[in-house]
């Protein structure tokens, strides 16, 4: 018996496997070569996000590694994890090149921009907890070091703190986008979610609370913006919605008048 038929059936899959490996081969191919690049001033890049600490330290304190391997392994994680984030760009492009085939023509108009902004929203993310958040948190916590101690950090540690706060940070900054797909797909409408606000606010606590070490600043500057992007996400899809059944009514209307028949000639 020939098996062509079902030959024929498995090829669509395997051509679809094959296309996933070679995407994901690009993409540990990109996050490698980004590593490499940034291996040698991988001591220059821990200094860099190491200064919103250092700035506040006591004169004369310095950071300190109580692993005997982390003065190298500190900085080499930490130059992976940012070759990671360099290439958040790529790994998005090679996850839409391979979603896209399958999406209709008014998806794809949708999802090119929600694509782009979730790229900047991340880095926004990160930047605000870098340029905010840190200087803030740090300050506090040097002002309230008891008497007789001394604040000197490990710096695998430190490294791990302020990782998870990007992190947090930059996922934080995508409610936006969460919130867009929400009311664009139809999963909820728009009255539901500004019903639903008291109950967001406090979800952003919670989530501040859970992502973020446990100080009361670093909850709170993550959950005001997280309530604050979602308003802004509540907005633009609010827009959008609107903007859709307007021109559905449109076509509705135009499509009613066609289906009209002429008017008898006298």
């Amino acid at each position: 018996m020939s098996q062509r038929p079902d030959s024929d059936q498995e090829m669509p899959l395997v051509s679809h496997l094959t296309e996933l490996r070679t995407r994901l081969l690009r993409i540990v191919g990109a996050v490698l070569l980004l590593f490499a690049g940034l291996f040698y001033f991988s001591q220059d890049i821990y200094a860099l996000v190491a200064a919103p600490l250092r700035a506040y330290l006591p004169e004369g304190a310095t950071m300190i590694a109580t692993g005997v391997a982390s003065p190298f392994l500190t900085p080499f994680k930490l130059t992976l994890m940012v070759a990671l984030f360099l290439a958040i760009p790529i790994i998005l492009h090679q996850i839409w090149g391979f979603i896209a085939p399958g999406l209709y023509k008014h998806e794809k108009r949708i999802a090119i921009p929600l694509l782009v902004s979730s790229i900047l929203l991340f880095y926004a993310g990160m930047a605000f907890a870098y340029f905010v958040v840190f200087p803030i948190m740090f300050g506090f916590f040097a002002s309230v070091t008891p008497e007789g101690v001394a604040m000197m950090t490990d710096i695998g540690q430190y490294l791990d703190f302020v990782l998870t706060l990007f992190f947090a940070f930059g996922v934080a900054f995508e409610i936006p986008i969460a919130t867009f797909l929400l009311i664009w797909i139809g999963v909820v409408d728009v009255a539901t979610l500004r019903k639903s606000r008291p109950y967001v606010v406090v979800g952003c606590f919670v989530v501040g609370m859970v992502l973020t070490p446990p100080d009361v600043f670093s909850q709170t500057l993550l959950a005001l913006p997280m309530w604050l992007l979602f308003e802004a996400g509540l907005l633009c899809g609010s827009l959008v919605k609107r903007r859709a059944e307007q021109e559905a009514a449109e076509a509705d209307s135009d499509s009613a008048s066609n289906d009209q028949p002429p008017a008898a000639q006298p």
